[in-house]
């Protein structure tokens, strides 16, 4: 039997970037294919507090679709664990678990789904067409509070994606901000929450540093290149595109080691992509979910272990065009997988800067014990 749940499935719709303007033929050169690749194929994995939202009506259903472990698969007719992701730094961690799945290496059988959106993985986890996801952290939070507890979050995959990005490297420290003007996206969400909290912290005012929004990161990266004093923010692996289409370019602060130093004793972390599971596929499934844990801390470690090889993965499976994009940007991506009480510190320390900030942001309330999976 299927419960329905009233939920809010249009969240925070991410906005996909576009990365050109880096070339030396002008302000109106066409795009280079790289440029292309990252503005076609790659969204932002932040999103946009309760105001950019539509309500929907859509139904949390259990499902009773079958976990896939060995013991279990033998006489079950059991069907795979069906696994969503964005076309992003999120996916990047998948990428060697994708092809050993593929190629039937793995405990599990699998079923992947990559999407544009953070919205579409929402509406198929609340309708039960997924059992995992990998999702912008806040847009867990706000699935969590919106469906009263049917998902849970099993792991943080990626933690801060965000650099400054400026042709000056003797920009090291939030200090260093202080009277400058600073080109950015994300206006109203998590981008714009993380350079509040950072610059807070760091003793710098409203007044002290000045965030000029845009609506894509081309925008910022023309700014970038127009103009050799211009401060940026970008995510990778759009920073890292900026770079390699302007040598004059440097990634000269990354925002996560910054909000690290504020936070010494691990008590918050910055969280880009958390991956969760529907509660009802948890509790039938166990199992294959701490199966799928084992799978994806291995994959993780293997974009850090063979990063070239990682890097033609994440190209063949066409989150980048180019597998030297890849490998460039991907040690800059903060490709994680933290479980446990180290999980649970991490992301309510992060969810609760954003409270902070936007309630809306987290959907309301910072989520209960119960939204972590603590095996």
């Amino acid at each position: 039997m299927k419960k329905q749940i009233s939920v809010l499935t249009a969240l925070l719709t991410a906005a996909a970037f576009a990365v050109t303007g880096c070339s030396a033929s002008g302000d109106n050169a066409a795009p280079s294919a790289s440029s292309k690749a990252a503005s076609q194929e790659v969204p932002e994995e932040t999103e946009h507090s309760e105001a950019e939202s539509t309500e929907a009506e859509n139904t949390v259903a259990e499902t009773g679709s079958e976990a896939v472990s060995e013991e279990e698969k033998e006489g079950s007719g059991a069907s795979a664990v069906r696994v969503g992701s964005l076309k992003g730094p999120t996916s990047m961690g998948l990428a060697y678990l994708m092809e050993t799945a593929k190629n039937g290496e793995t405990a599990n059988t699998y079923e992947f789904t990559m999407a544009g959106k953070a919205d579409e993985l929402v509406g198929n986890i609340a309708n039960g067409s997924l059992d995992i996801a990998l999702v912008p952290a806040n847009v867990a939070s706000v699935l969590y509070n919106k469906t009263q507890g049917q998902v849970k979050v099993i792991d943080i995959n990626t933690l801060g994606v965000l650099y400054v990005v400026a042709s000056d490297d003797s920009i090291s420290t939030m200090e260093d901000l202080k009277g400058k003007t600073v080109y950015m996206t994300g206006k109203g969400t998590t981008p714009e929450f993380a350079m509040n909290y950072l610059l807070a912290e760091n003793g710098l005012g409203s007044g002290d540093v000045t965030m000029e929004f845009k609506s894509e990161a081309a925008e910022v990266a023309s700014i970038l290149k127009e103009d050799p004093s211009a401060i940026g923010v970008l995510p990778q692996p759009f920073a890292s595109a900026a770079c390699l289409q302007n040598p004059e370019l440097k990634t000269v602060m990354d925002l996560t080691e910054q909000w690290d130093l504020l936070n010494k004793e691990g008590n918050s972390r910055m969280v880009t992509g958390v991956t969760i599971v529907r509660t009802g596929f948890l509790e039938e499934h166990e199992a294959a979910v701490e199966q799928f844990l084992k799978d994806h801390a291995e994959s993780a470690e293997y974009t850090s272990a063979e990063p070239e090889k990682a890097a033609q993965l994440v190209a063949d499976i066409g989150i980048v065009e180019k597998a030297a994009m890849a490998q460039k940007a991907m040690p800059l991506c903060n490709i994680v997988c933290i479980t446990g009480e180290e999980m649970k510190q991490a992301l309510s320390g992060y969810l609760e800067v954003l409270s902070g900030q936007d309630a809306k942001s987290i959907g309301g309330t910072l989520p209960g014990d119960d939204f972590y999976y603590l095996p």
